[in-house]
């Protein structure tokens, strides 16, 4: 079987095909032969080395990946060769609080999805919704679980709120999605006009182009009388206009730390803390039991992904620099033949 592998810091000069024998399952294990993966600003963070947690050196990288279960080993009983699943992203985070004995991770401490066949615990999959392709389902794993823990954990989301997301990255379009499905008033940044008209037609009910207006925030109150939103889905920062965006007795959902503190940002003073009067919780993706939280919704309301481009599985090196582009819409999917 053909795998990749990484040397952290190297970025995609340290990223190599390599042959490998097909694995076997062990005791609680699933052999999945992977069907499709998806790429994101993740992916990119571990490529250079340049991550929040540990990247093992040699490891293979991707956390999302989808395909079909084809060898299951002694004591496997939640699924049998031939279904099809998905990879959870912390395989050891099963429910409850996020914990430093939940946070190894697919692709970075433990070996990912970059892979034609991947052993994974048992408790590290959760079925595909019969709806999906697996490019589809290959899209969920971490920007949908993310939304879903951001928007779903706090006890905000409901029908009539307001709810800010930033940007239109692949969390956001989730957050978008998800919101509306709950009934909720949904404020969106971005970068231009072509994706405000796209995030409108997503469903989106104001868009705000934070180039025509870097102080988003006012906007963001004048929209909502003055009084902010109830809960912000921060994954593109800075969080200062996000503590500006939000309500007192509202929520920011953290998601992206490491944009939040962009090159030029100020650092957030305590005092903005305290104004707000509103939560600062972190999200840490989420554990196995939100994944199938999301996936009884996306049943139920036939949820898709907005996926931007597909690319081969020898395509990888092309799919990354596509990545860092930044000009895409939706996710990057590779797809296995």
């Amino acid at each position: 079987m053909k795998s990749y592998h990484l040397d952290p810091g190297r970025g995609l000069a340290g990223l190599t095909l390599q042959e490998r024998d097909e694995p076997e399952p062990g005791r609680g294990q699933v052999v999945v032969r992977i069907r499709a993966n998806s790429l994101g600003f993740r992916d990119l963070k571990v490529l250079a080395g340049d991550y929040v947690l540990p990247i093992r050196p040699g490891v293979v990288p991707g956390c999302e990946g989808a395909g079909e279960v084809v060898a299951v080993g002694e004591d496997v009983d939640r699924v049998k060769p031939g279904d099809r699943v998905a990879a959870t992203v912390f395989p050891r985070w099963l429910d409850g609080p996020f914990r430093r004995e939940n946070a190894a991770q697919l692709g970075t401490m433990l070996d990912g999805v970059l892979t034609e066949y991947a052993v994974l615990d048992e408790d590290g999959v959760v079925p595909v919704p019969e709806h999906l392709s697996y490019e589809e389902a290959a899209a969920f794993p971490l920007a949908a679980v993310t939304a879903w823990n951001a928007l779903t954990s706090g006890g905000l989301l409901r029908p009539g709120a307001t709810v800010l997301t930033l940007g239109s990255g692949a969390v956001s379009l989730f957050a978008l999605r998800f919101a509306t499905l709950a009934g909720a008033r949904v404020i969106v940044t971005t970068s231009s006009a072509a994706k405000a008209e796209r995030l409108r037609a997503l469903g989106a009910d104001e868009v705000i182009d934070y180039r025509e207006n870097p102080a988003w925030a006012e906007k963001v109150r004048a929209l909502t009388d003055d009084l902010g939103v109830d809960l912000v889905v921060d994954a593109t920062g800075p969080l200062e206009q996000s503590l500006k965006s939000v309500a007192p007795t509202g929520e920011v959902a953290f998601v992206g730390y490491w944009l939040s503190g962009a090159a030029g940002a100020e650092p957030v003073h305590p005092g903005s803390l305290f104004m707000a009067g509103a939560v600062l919780r972190r999200v840490a993706t989420g554990s196995r039991a939100h994944f199938l939280e999301l996936n009884r919704a996306v049943e139920t309301h036939r949820v898709r992904p907005v996926i931007d481009r597909v690319f081969s599985f020898e395509q990888v090196p092309d799919a990354f620099e596509y990545c860092e582009s930044g000009g895409g819409f939706g996710k990057v999917i590779i797809g296995h033949t």
